[in-house]
């Protein structure tokens, strides 16, 4: 298997089946986790120097941070039900546990802070959804943790694709740090497939190839995007989901799309 890849296992310590740490992925900001847990199971953690967003894929659960309680939310039982999700976000410097009240499928998205705000929650209501793209290019993107919402390091977003599209398209990369003309972001993607027996295919590439990879990516695998153009496409009668985590020494999301391919998609947006 690729080691840009690597797919859930059988649950562990607190429900544990996936997980990307910076000393793993050879990268400096991004972290990621999930957990599967049953009713009535739980799980706890220090956010010691990292910010949190706690994403609830599926289910429902209570959250306690040090200073507040947010009992009782989730309510999509799967990431396809077409509906945003219930997320929380944890500071550095606090804590956290998590009750599933059903069967739950928790994201544990992290990058460093300081500890500069207060931990929230973030409802459907309070995600921004837009579709993007045309064509078989169109996806929906829920923004759960975007550019305009505040955090220190973290964005997350979630994209649905419909089988037979394609996303993250035209390819663009987000790797160097030379603003404003691009930003330098670690990315995640942890991909869900409907129904579960199919796969997507994902490249990841770079301008001098010396990165060049297509992957087949099976339900509950994340691919990991250190550099880099990332495009994904979801095969015919296979929807496509995944989660986002990006994060970098800036907080911002200007990336630049493969000059060979942007005459596809001019309005850059990806």
């Amino acid at each position: 298997m690729s080691k840009l890849m690597k797919r859930a296992g059988v649950p562990g310590d607190q429900g544990l089946v996936l997980s990307v740490t910076p000393e793993t992925a050879g990268w400096k900001y991004v972290g990621f986790k999930v957990h599967q847990l049953q009713a009535g199971e739980s799980l706890a953690a220090l956010t010691e120097h990292n910010e949190v967003c706690l994403v609830l894929l599926s289910g429902r659960a209570t959250v306690a941070t040090e200073q507040v309680i947010f009992a009782g939310i989730g309510e999509r039982m799967s990431v396809f039900d077409g509906i945003p999700p219930y997320s929380v976000y944890v500071p550095a410097g606090d804590r956290y546990e998590v009750q599933a009240l059903t069967e739950l499928e928790l994201a544990v998205c992290l990058a460093p802070a300081k500890g500069q705000l207060e931990a929230r929650l973030i409802t459907p209501s309070d995600t921004g959804t837009e579709e993007r793209g045309s064509g078989s290019m169109s996806r929906r993107v829920v923004n759960i943790l975007p550019e305009q919402s505040e955090a220190e390091s973290l964005l997350v977003v979630e994209v649905h694709t419909r089988g037979g599209n394609w996303s993250s398209y035209p390819p663009h990369k987000h790797d160097q740090d030379n603003l404003p003309e691009e930003s330098y972001l670690e990315e995640t993607y942890y991909h869900r497939v409907n129904p579960p027996q199919g796969f997507v295919i994902q490249r990841v590439y770079n301008d001098s190839g010396t990165l060049d990879e297509t992957l087949a990516v099976y339900d509950r695998s994340v691919v990991l995007v250190p550099e880099g153009y990332h495009p994904v496409s979801a095969p015919p009668g296979y929807d496509s989901y995944y989660l986002n985590v990006m994060a970098g020494p800036v907080r911002t999301w200007v990336f630049r799309n493969d000059p060979q391919h942007e005459w596809l998609f001019p309005a850059r947006k990806s």
